[in-house]
């Protein structure tokens, strides 16, 4: 398989994930289990292994394709999605976490003006902004591994 191939392939891959995961796996839990608690720690095991994914992913294309490295643009994309999932998956989630175990009760068992139920909505915020980052970046990064392939120039100067 040719290596703009196999670097297009992950990208959709992970893309893939990262669609079915925001529109089926994480409504579909707060849908069918009996508590938004329980919903939201199924959908909290999951992301991590997608903001890996968002991490990897754009690493194993810069080895593999050669016209990527050459492209800013690349770089500028593939960059903004590990940078949000690193973020996510260092900074944000893990914050997440600590306030769940923090609170004695569900969070939205928590009053409205609780400032742990504001903070965990805040933070919820981000990571669901963050992920979205790194959906549009593995995007653009796909849309120029796509015309690579094609042998359109991936950015300004670069070329196939």
């Amino acid at each position: 398989m040719n290596r703009t191939l196999a670097a297009i392939v992950l990208a959709a891959l992970w893309i893939g994930a990262a669609l079915l995961t925001v529109t089926v796996v994480a409504p579909g839990a707060f849908a069918v289990l009996p508590t938004r608690a329980l919903a939201g720690e199924m959908v909290g095991r999951v992301l991590p292994v997608v903001f890996v994914g968002a991490i990897a992913v754009p690493v194993l294309i810069y080895a593999l394709t050669p016209v990527v490295r050459r492209s800013a643009a690349a770089w500028t994309a593939g960059g903004t999605a590990v940078g949000a999932a690193a973020v996510a998956l260092f900074l944000v989630n893990p914050r997440i976490a600590a306030l769940r175990l923090a609170v004695v009760v569900p969070i939205d068992q928590l009053a409205p003006a609780d400032p742990r139920r504001s903070l965990f909505g805040l933070l919820h915020a981000g990571s669901v902004v963050l992920l979205g980052l790194a959906m549009v970046g593995m995007a653009v990064l796909l849309v120029l591994l796509a015309r690579a392939a094609i042998g359109r120039p991936t950015s300004t100067g670069a070329s196939r």
